[in-house]
């Protein structure tokens, strides 16, 4: 991430994760992929605002996944699908075109990799789980 943040601004928007602390791997893993570029385009003048409602998007979608596994809503629901369009649209309006094959496979991701598995555990035991599976019923209706 290539922004004009100071890092006091970076602390206060991304609190104890520093996103550049992933540059590297980030590069070597996806460096060469059109959604990197992208993204880095995207997000190289991003001011403070824009990351303050980047996330606040992101966390009304977490919450709303939330809310529908406390419910015990199916992840195959139209709400839960719409709720997994939902971080797909996020993803594509602040970082890169989200095909559903590259949600899907993100979705994996939530679950293969501790990191972000624990991003989403850290709000309900279960949640990654539940937004993997969302994910991948939406995936599946629309390819």
């Amino acid at each position: 991430m290539s922004t004009k943040l100071t890092a006091y601004e970076k602390q206060e928007i991304f609190g104890s994760f520093d996103p550049d602390v992933h540059n590297e791997e980030v590069k070597s893993r996806w460096g060469n992929t059109d959604a990197y570029k992208q993204s880095a385009k995207k997000t190289a003048n991003y001011t403070k605002e824009d990351f303050a409602q980047m996330n606040l998007e992101s966390d009304f979608i977490v919450q709303t996944f939330k809310n529908l596994m406390e419910k015990q809503t199916s992840p195959e629901s139209s709400d839960a699908k719409e709720a997994a369009e939902a971080h797909r649209q996020h993803i594509t309006k602040w970082f890169y075109d989200c095909t559903y094959e590259i949600h899907a496979n993100l979705a994996q991701m939530y679950l293969m990799d501790e990191r972000f598995k624990e991003n989403y555990e850290k709000h309900a035991q279960g949640l990654a789980q539940f937004i993997h599976d969302a994910i991948i019923a939406n995936s599946m209706d629309n390819v």
